[in-house]
């Protein structure tokens, strides 16, 4: 029997996914990459690896600031687009982040925009985090940038409806089994598309625990992107810097 495609599999390659987020702001993901940089202070020769890396954005900037970076994705169209840029320090690579990509390789590696949280068995997030661990040198560092799960829920917004691109999408957002579940419909040349996002409700006692069973060091929790303190009812964002 075939397992059931999984949601991410299939939505990150469809060209729609793309044109529901094109408007995510640049600006705001670089000045993101800047605060991390001054913080982190990667040395030239460093090895960066972008896990879940997309279109390869974050990784494509990383390297004009001049760093060796790897993006790695499930996507085979993001990764097929991304690999236009690649040059002597930018590469990507079409990869499962539950697979340990280059054992004891990089200094940092970064996963950003919430892109963690996917899998429907807990255990498989325990197994993404330690694959991301081993692909770190010793005294490395990884940083996870989630949403703040407790301000997300909070806000939920139940229903709305976007026109981009002539595609009107309709989104619903509930919280059901432990995951934030988006549902997003929509027609295009009279066919009819359904697509949802589960992304776990990550708590920071989740993540505590997953840090343990990684044997990862706290270093540090951001709130924001402009890294300030984190604060469980206030913060639009969980960031958290971790040392192997």
């Amino acid at each position: 029997m075939t397992q059931p495609e999984e949601w991410f599999s299939t939505w990150f390659d469809s060209p729609y996914y793309h044109i529901l987020y094109s408007n995510r702001d640049e600006q705001d993901a670089r000045s993101f990459i800047d605060n991390l940089l001054r913080y982190l202070h990667p040395k030239p020769d460093h090895k960066i690896l972008d896990l879940a890396c997309g279109k390869g954005r974050h990784a494509l900037y990383l390297n004009q600031k001049g760093y060796d970076v790897t993006g790695i994705d499930l996507s085979g169209q993001s990764i097929a687009y991304a690999k236009q840029f690649e040059n002597d320090k930018l590469h990507f690579s079409r990869h499962d982040m539950r697979v340990v990509y280059k054992p004891a390789f990089f200094e940092f590696v970064l996963n950003l925009f919430t892109s963690f949280g996917y899998f429907d068995n807990e255990t498989e997030n325990v197994v993404a985090l330690l694959a991301a661990a081993d692909s770190l040198k010793q005294g490395g560092k990884l940083v996870i940038d989630f949403m703040n799960t407790e301000k997300t829920i909070e806000h939920l917004v139940a229903h709305e409806e976007k026109n981009l691109h002539g595609v009107h999408f309709d989104i619903t957002r509930k919280v059901e089994n432990g995951f934030i579940v988006k549902t997003i419909s929509f027609t295009d040349q009279n066919q009819n598309y359904k697509f949802v996002e589960r992304v776990r409700a990550l708590r920071q006692e989740d993540f505590m625990e997953y840090f343990q069973m990684a044997k990862l060091r706290l270093v540090d929790v951001f709130g924001s992107y402009d890294l300030t303190p984190y604060c469980r009812l206030k913060s639009e964002r969980m960031i958290y810097v971790l040392k192997k």
